[in-house]
């Protein structure tokens, strides 16, 4: 019989043996990997971390990484044989096993931390006989795949510490506040103590229960061998100071800046949004924290924008470039709650700029064709092949100074410019500026915003940055690299700069925006002590029979600093629109967002002109011509036509110039045969011919201006080479001006040069008469507005209307 039993009983163990063996061999841990959950770590344009941002619960950490005394926290009181057994601690199982049936109920496990870890990642949390036995088989196979290190590391990434805290990098955040590097001994033992029953031992509910584990933990350590009796003392009366914000400050800060920064890691460099949320990658930006605070606070005093209504917020996006950079400085895409990845106003947004376009498609282009800051433009009724544009005023004030056409937002004068320069001209500008277009934005209306696909506020922010930069447009950008975990360079921001125009052209410019905010629409973005320079812009309800705003807009920047805003719905109805201007909404707005941002900063200067010093010069050469009333017209044909001959009279001077050093140069023994000025068996080239004229007139003029001077005699008068007296040649000389002004009489005569470039046909996107298709409204102490064309029919806005 007791060979029988003893067979039997073998039999059994080698049959368990042998399944044990089997199942061993095919248990799959293929769904058990290393690979860390890494949060995104976000730096700041000073290399500073300013954000993280994760998509997992759990937050790894390498184990070189994690502090020996919170790994032997854990391994004292979870199982303080694990560098010992194979998976599976026999010698604890029994000893468990005794304990338990001695206290009569369960007072301690068996697992071990493989154990745990095979639960916690490969099975579920049922607790039946068979999911025991597949741990027990799993925890044997991991133990041969893994080294110990790897097991820990796993075993504290995923196991959870209760309060929403997965891993040991999030524990220590979420309850201390720290990195998991620097906590100390006695918070480690709290951590520790927590495995145990997360949510009974949490220290914000339970703090008693908490800090009584806890000593259970440091006394498990000591007894161990990982304290020493001093050691344990100090950590046992050490008082647990908690994290009251419950989780990592610098986790989703920030967070409209951080969605761009996705963006444009996705779209400029391939990544993908889970690579970015779980890579561990360390992207640094062009982010500064002050000014990207400073923004988010002006976002959240709801005095500072138009109220809305009870089912709608009114929104806006605003930004802030670095104009030398192209470095985005501060983003804010929304107002309210934030929506990861939601829609970014300030980035994604694309709607009309109102008037904020006039300085880049046409007073940037005007200067460059020689218009002149006080040149006057036409202001009247007028109308361009159906397309009539008007000011919101209803007024008109004839001629006027191209300045002040801007300064008070004029439409008319702007319409009346694009059509004489024609719209190429326009065209050609805004590409140089950045701005988007695409064919069907061939038309007048662009010189008031009209636009068929609009822009964003980072758009024109980087439009306006090459004013504030010498004329250079610097392409703008978030990220300036990005690095992998390893902190291997993966990606480089490589500048892009485009001449947009002269460094004088930029500074005329500025010089006339400075009056806008100086004097004009954008009176309310005044920064106290500091050079503003800027426009507003606004457009109008697409609505028949409503007269209202649908977008508000400011562009404006420092020597420093560019910024651009929006204000408005995000759906324009008949219910939802604004009743305030850009100089009471954007304009607002900007000023409170851009003097924070660059408070502590030191106040710069421009160095351009005044306008006054432009009005002076103007002034002091209408002294030396005779005063005759300009036709703005006539002034551009003259124009071209100057711009045109300046090259022909630079190559007949330097002829001229050859010519005289030959004849200088020749031997005395060979004097030069002159010709007389009435031979005509040489004719000269009729630019030659213009030039002498032009010579001989002034000359004439000198001498009557001699004459007119009764206490200063004239002085004495030489002959000419030729011979002949000084009356006799002037004489000639005024018979020769009397034919020449016959000719240009005749020249002047002919039809008026037209624009090559198609005018907006009635009825067509942007054209028509406003009264139908709506203006635009834009007011500055209620003194002038303007209106502006309607939105093509896909379109939910447009025209800009300024005051």
């Amino acid at each position: 019989m007791n060979q029988v039993l003893v067979l039997s009983f073998s039999t059994a163990v080698l049959a368990f043996l042998g399944f044990f063996h089997v199942y061993s061999e095919g248990a799959d841990v293929s769904a058990l990997n290393d690979n860390l959950n890494l949060s995104t770590i976000i730096y700041d344009h000073k290399g500073e971390v300013a954000s993280k941002i994760s998509s997992n619960k759990n937050e790894g950490v390498k184990i070189n990484e994690i502090p020996d005394h919170m790994k032997n926290a854990v391994i004292a009181i979870e199982d303080h044989r694990f560098y010992e057994h194979d998976g599976i601690d026999y010698l604890g199982i029994s000893r468990a096993f005794y304990k338990n049936i001695k206290a009569g109920g369960i007072v301690e496990g068996g697992s071990t931390i493989t154990q745990q870890l095979t639960k916690n990642a490969l099975l579920t949390s049922e607790k039946t006989y068979k999911r025991k036995i597949e741990e027990f088989f799993l925890a044997r196979e991991i133990e041969k795949q893994y080294s110990k290190d790897e097991i820990m590391q796993m075993y504290l990434n995923r196991i959870y510490f209760g309060n929403g805290s997965w891993g040991v990098k999030r524990a220590a955040m979420n309850y201390f506040g720290k990195e998991l590097k620097d906590i100390s001994a006695d918070e480690a033992a709290l951590l520790a103590g927590l495995i145990k029953a997360p949510s009974a031992l949490d220290p914000y509910n339970h703090y008693d229960a908490a800090i009584e584990r806890r000593n259970v933990v440091l006394q498990a350590m000591k007894t161990q061998g990982f304290l020493s009796e001093e050691e344990y003392q100090k950590a046992v009366e050490k008082k647990v100071v908690l994290n009251e914000g419950g989780r990592d400050p610098l986790r989703g800060k920030h967070p409209f800046y951080i969605d761009h920064v996705i963006e444009e890691a996705i779209a400029r460099y391939g990544l993908t949004q889970d690579e970015l949320l779980s890579g561990g990658y360390r992207i640094y930006t062009e982010m500064d924290v002050s000014m990207q605070t400073a923004m988010e606070d002006t976002y959240s005093k709801d005095e500072l924008f138009p109220k809305g209504t009870k089912d709608q917020k009114v929104q806006s996006g605003g930004v802030l470039v670095d104009p030398k950079t192209g470095g985005v400085r501060a983003i804010v895409g929304g107002r309210g709650e934030h929506v990861f990845r939601g829609f970014n106003r300030a980035t994604q947004l694309k709607t009309q700029p109102g008037s904020t376009m006039k300085p880049l498609v046409v007073y940037t282009p005007a200067l460059e064709e020689g218009w002149g800051v006080t040149e006057k433009l036409k202001d009247e009724e007028m109308e361009f092949n159906g397309y009539k544009p008007g000011n919101h005023s209803g007024t008109f004030k004839g001629d006027v100074p191209m300045h002040e056409a801007l300064k008070d937002s004029l439409n008319v004068p702007a319409v009346w410019l694009l059509n004489e320069m024609g719209i190429s001209k326009g065209l050609d500008a805004a590409k140089r500026f950045g701005i988007p277009l695409d064919e069907n934005d061939r038309n007048l209306a662009i010189a008031l915003g009209g636009l068929n696909k609009g822009v964003s506020p980072l758009n024109m922010a980087e439009a306006y940055s090459a004013f504030a930069n010498d004329g250079v447009r610097t392409e703008t950008h978030a990220i300036s690299r990005i690095e992998d975990s390893e902190g291997n360079k993966i990606v480089e921001w490589k500048e892009k700069k485009t001449k947009v125009t002269e460094k004088e052209i930029a500074d005329k410019m500025t010089s006339m925006l400075l009056e806008v905010v100086q004097e004009g629409t954008g009176r309310g973005a005044q920064i106290s002590g500091r050079e503003v320079a800027g426009k507003t812009g606004t457009t109008q309800v697409p609505v028949e029979g409503i007269k209202g705003v649908k977008d508000q807009w400011f562009v404006g920047y420092t020597p420093q600093l560019v910024g651009a805003v929006w204000v408005g719905y995000d759906q324009t109805d008949e219910k939802h629109y604004l009743t305030t201007t850009s100089s009471e909404g954007a304009a607002l707005v900007f000023k409170d967002f851009m003097g924070a941002a660059l408070k502590g900063t030191k106040p710069a200067s421009f160095n351009v002109k005044a306008i006054s010093e432009y009005e002076k010069e103007e002034k002091n050469k209408a002294k030396k011509v005779p005063a005759t009333k300009k036709d703005p017209v006539k002034d551009n044909v003259e124009r071209k036509e100057k711009v045109a001959e300046e090259p022909v009279k630079k190559e007949l001077q330097t002829k001229k110039a050859e010519e005289s050093e030959n004849r200088q140069t020749q031997p005395q023994s060979q004097p030069v045969k002159e010709q007389p000025a009435s031979s005509t068996s040489s004719p000269k080239p009729v630019q030659e011919k213009k030039v002498e004229e032009q010579k001989t007139e002034k000359n004439v003029s000198e001498e009557k201006e001699q004459e007119n001077k009764p206490d200063q005699a004239p002085a004495p008068k030489e002959k000419t080479n030729s011979g002949k007296p000084p009356v006799k040649e002037v004489e000639e000389e005024k018979e020769k001006e009397k034919e020449e002004q016959g000719n240009e009489n005749n020249q002047s005569q002919k039809p008026e040069e037209k624009s090559s470039e198609p005018a907006p046909e009635e009825g067509s996107q942007q054209g028509g008469d406003e009264k139908e298709e709506g203006g635009a409204t834009e007011e500055s102490g209620g003194e002038n507005t303007e209106e502006e064309p309607q939105p093509p029919a896909e379109d939910t806005g447009e025209a800009d209307q300024a005051s």
